[in-house]
Order: C-alpha cells, then structure tokens, then sequence
C-alpha cells in the first residue's frame, strides 16, 4: 500500500509495504546508510545475539522519499519489525528465578552497606511503632479520645522534619564524617533516653491520668531525634550505595521502617496482652503480659548502643568526590531555604499544596479512632496486631501494582479512584464498630473487620504511590531533593495535623451519663472517657450513650471529603497533572 506522491515542496512521500526478498543489487552510499540505520534501530528493540523470531520475513517496511531527490535509487529504508512476531519470546532477565536474584544480591559489593542501611532504618521504625502504634492503644483504657488526641502531637516532628533537614545537611564535622556527625550522636542519646525510660514509662502509663503531659515529651523527643536520624540516613544512603545499587536505597527504607514498626506494634501488643500471654506463652495464668514497655525500651537501648559502636570503630564515611563533590556544596543553608520559599510561590503550587493539607481529612477518623473503638466494644488488641499483620504484605504487594497503575499521562487517576474507595471503607467502618457483637467477637464478624480494614490501606497504599509518582513528575531535577522533600513533609503532614481537633471533638461531641437504679446512693455523672466509664462498671451503673462523637465526626469527616473533592480536589487535581512539566520548575533566574 502506498500514498500519492507528494508534490513539490512538501516534506516527501510515504510508502507502506510488505518487505519481499529482493536479488543482490548494486546499493548507493545513502541505501546503505538507511540499511545500517534500520539495522541500529533493530538492534536496540532486541538483542542481536538471540535468533531472529519467527515471522520475520513478514516485517513490514516503511520508505520515505528525500525531499529534493525522490530517485526510486535513493530512498531511505527503515524497517519496522511486526509485533505478533515476539509472541511466545522469553529473555533471560524474564526468566531470572527469584533464587537467582536474592543470590545476585548477596554477591552484590554494597551488600554490607544494603545491611547497614537497613539496621538504621529499623532502628528509625522502633519508636514511629510505639508513637503511632502500641502507645494510644495502651492509653485509651484509661484516657479520653482528647487526651490520646493530645498525644498523637508527640508524632508531629516526622512530618515537620523539612524545616530542620537544611542544618542537617549543612553542619557537620568533615573528619568525622557529614552524616555520621549526627546519626552517631543522636543514636547515643536515644539510647540514654530509650535506657531511662526503661525504668519509669511502665510507671507512667499505668497512671497516665496524671502524666499525660510527660509521655507526650517523652516520645516528642524520640520522635523528633527519629526524625533527624532519617534525614541524616536518607542523604548518606545517596553515597553509602554505589551509582548502579541507589535503586536499593528505598527498598532498604521500606523493609526496615517497616519491620521496626511491625516489631514495635504488632508483635509487642500481641506480647503486651494478657490474654494472648496466658493463652500461648504462660502455663498457668499471669496478671500481666509476657513483655512489658520497659524491658522492651531498655533491649532497644542496648541495640541503639551497638550499632553506634560499629559506626564509631568500623565504618568509615568516604568523601564524595568530582561532579558529586561539586554538587554538595552547591546550597547552603540560606540558599535552601530561599529555594524552598520560591518553591511554594509557584503559581500551581499554591492550589497543589491545599490539595496536600486538606485531602485526607475524610479518612482521620477511621484511620486514628475505628481501632479504638474496636477495641472500647470488645475487640481484643491482640486480635487488632492480627489484623495488621494480615494487612502488612497486602500493603507491600499492592504498593508494587499502584507503581505500575500510576505510569503514564494521568498519573492521578489511580489517586483519585482509592479517593472514593477509602471513603467508602470510612463509611463501613463506622457500620463495623455500631454492630459489634454484644455478646462478643465472633469469626464471621472478625473477617468483615480485616477485609474491611485491608482495603482501606490498600487505598491508603495506591493513593501514597500515586502521589510519589506525581511529585517525581514535577519535581524540578536541578534541586530534586529539597523539592521532593517539601511536597513529601506538606503530604504527611496533611494526615496528621487534622488528628488533634478531631479527636478533641470526640470527646466534644459525646454525651454520655453513668446511670444507677432507683434507690442507689450514687449520684449520676458522665462517662464519655474510658476511665470514667470503668469507673461506672465498678460502682454499678450503666454508661447510657446518648450521642457518640466518633459517628459525628466520622459523618462530618466524610461529607466534608465528598464536598471538598467534588468541589475542589478533582476539578483541581486534573488540572494540575495536565500542565506542562516546565511550569513546576524553578530557574537560577527567578532568584531574587
């Protein structure tokens, strides 16, 4: 098939045929040349050493006339190779066993460092665990919702870390070491403190009425050295990793966040539990749980010291050097921070960063007090790890599929999709805590709550890569690092700013009265806290609920969500992945 010659002063003419064999004739100097360009397109879609695939002969050939000379004897040939010809082909990387692989690994020369990377992530994963995880469900037996609320503060340094991360990056002792100038020291007094509470937090939070106040400083702290240890960690993970294993250096993150906070929660609640301890570990029955806060603090101590240890005696930070040397020192301190104020001053990046703050205030509720009002009703927190721990490989292998879904042009669509999903799964939820079994958890009722909270993060999990993918789109690549930093920290911190107010009104909006029979000489009062209501139980009453702030809020939360996103979220969030990425950077001549 071919076109109607092209007339004169047009860019050439086109024609599409069937490539037949053809007797050896004489070439010119520009055949060839279009026959050795063919042969290099060829070869980089498949790999010359391999057998031509079947059905070759079938290619489909495409000629394109110059334009000055359209000569039948000087065309240009560029062959495009038919498809369906590679069906059933299989390369070697395609079938490399995943044996091969963990292999490969372990023979890899940063192997060591893949090691370290993730003993100090795990490390990071230790107190994130207790701070978001065990702590609030060891203090809502006995505290209200607003003085958990006032807790969930303590977890605020993890997503403010951005406005500290430039005198990080910038003060150090070049002997000792740029990044090892602050992970040695800030493990060393993690390990004091994790060491001093050792002896005291197990006092502390069996009365936490009346030191509410102290542990929130307590994990504050911890939280905020956590924090300074990741962003020391993260820039030394960019050297410590050689040019072709940076790609390890998330894997490194995910895996020891994550197995430090699965250890800090799941398995320390489940240990925690006087039930679940009676039950498999104890053959006659204990008062308390096999593992207590402290001990489990001061083991983590030692680790904290050990691994200090072996930075101090046998690591050595070696010194970037030629283009990375170079580029160390390209911002200074004032200069990332004029850097990250020019960011937020991008015309897009006003509404992006409302997106930001403003997106995830429909799932607070379920995601901060559905557990615990599982709980208040009679779910056992050992049956609650359990629940997380089927919920963490889910996690991990949906977070491999959402990479792929948000490849492409509309890197948001899978975004906006686990948008409408989570709402859904706040809304069901809150149909899970009303109709718990009154006469307890049963197992048909158990697997509703773990499906139900598996596809919330499993939303939770597409919605977090959706908007990674996004933001490595935009990012500028000439200060890739702080403006990925910046969307990252106003991104987490979207989740957690809400967490305080709501759980305040809670509290606010629940009306609860310790009510007594007729003739008791105990007067009525409220019951909305946890403690108050144990105290009812104890002298006999019955907490009457008349209104329970946790379906107020969670009602309020979601309208609100659908509003927002129906209204401003969507219309905005499409519009923004349309832009060209030029808009989101920020030239040397915009400085001022």
């Amino acid at each position: 098939m071919s076109t109607p010659s092209s007339t004169p002063g047009t860019a050439g003419r086109y024609n599409l045929r069937k490539r037949k064999p053809k007797q050896a004739t004489p070439k010119s100097k520009k055949q060839q040349g279009g026959r050795r360009m063919a042969e290099k397109a060829r070869r980089r879609g498949r790999d010359t050493s391999s057998p031509s695939p079947r059905g070759y002969a079938n290619d489909v050939e495409i000629t394109i006339d110059g334009i000055h000379e359209r000569s039948p004897a000087q065309r240009q040939v560029f062959e495009v190779e038919d498809p369906d010809s590679y069906a059933g082909v299989s390369t070697s990387k395609d079938r490399r066993s995943l044996a091969d692989k963990w292999r490969e690994l372990y023979a890899n020369k940063d192997f060591g460092n893949i090691v370290l990377l993730i003993a100090l992530y795990w490390l990071q994963g230790i107190p994130l665990g207790l701070a978001h995880g065990s702590i609030p469900f060891l203090l809502k037996e006995k505290l209200s919702y607003a003085q958990v609320g006032l807790f969930s503060l303590a977890g605020y340094p993890y997503s403010l870390k951005l406005f500290w991360s430039p005198i990080v990056d910038s003060l150090y002792d070049r002997k000792f070491g740029r990044r090892k100038s602050w992970i040695v020291p800030i493990q060393l007094v993690l390990a004091l403190v994790f060491w001093w509470m050792g002896s005291h937090i197990d006092s502390l939070v069996r009365d936490p009425t009346d030191h509410i106040y102290e542990i929130t400083y307590l994990f504050l702290a911890i939280v905020f050295l956590s924090a300074t240890q990741d962003i020391a960690v993260d820039g030394w993970a960019l050297t410590l990793l050689s040019k072709e294993n940076l790609s390890y250096a998330s894997t490194c993150q995910t895996v020891g966040i994550n197995c430090g906070f699965f250890l800090s929660f799941t398995v320390f609640l489940a240990l925690n539990s006087v039930e679940f301890s009676n039950k498999y570990i104890y053959s006659t029955a204990h008062e308390q749980g096999f593992l207590q806060l402290g001990p489990y603090m001061s083991f983590w101590a030692l680790i904290y010291v050990l691994v200090t240890l072996y930075l101090i005696l046998f690591k050595k930070e070696t010194r970037p050097t030629g283009e990375d040397a170079g580029q160390e020192s390209e911002y200074g301190l004032v200069e990332t921070y004029k850097t990250i104020w020019r960011i937020c001053k991008l015309p897009h990046m006003r509404l992006f960063i409302v997106v930001l703050l403003f997106s995830k205030i429909g799932f607070i509720p379920n995601d901060s007090i559905t557990k615990l009002k599982l709980i208040e009703h009679g779910l056992h927190k050992e049956d609650m790890a359990l629940a997380v721990l089927i919920d963490f490989p889910v996690q991990i292998f949906f977070g491999y599929y959402a990479a792929r879904w948000s490849q492409g042009e509309s890197k948001m669509k899978p975004w906006r999709i686990a948008f409408i999903l989570r709402l859904i799964c706040a809304a069901l939820s809150m149909l899970t805590v009303h109709y718990f079994p009154e006469s307890g958890l049963t197992t048909w009722y158990f697997c509703i709550i773990i499906i139900t909270k598996v596809t919330a993060s499993m939303a939770g999990t597409v919605q977090f890569v959706g908007m990674s993918a996004f933001i490595t789109q935009i990012a500028d690549p000439v200060i890739g690092g702080t403006y990925m930093t910046l969307l990252n920290t106003l991104s987490n911190f979207g989740g957690t700013w809400p967490v305080f107010f709501i759980m305040r009104a809670v509290d606010y909006f629940t009306s609860a009265t310790c009510m007594f029979p007729e003739g008791s000489e105990m007067s009525a009062y409220s019951c909305a806290a946890q403690e108050d209501r144990n105290r009812c139980t104890k002298d006999g009453g019955v907490c009457d609920v008349a209104w329970d702030g946790y379906y107020v809020m969670s009602t309020m939360c979601i309208v609100v969500a659908i509003a927002l996103y129906y209204g401003f979220i969507r219309p905005t969030v499409v519009k923004l992945e349309r832009l060209p990425d030029h808009i989101w950077r920020v030239s040397k001549d915009s400085r001022r």
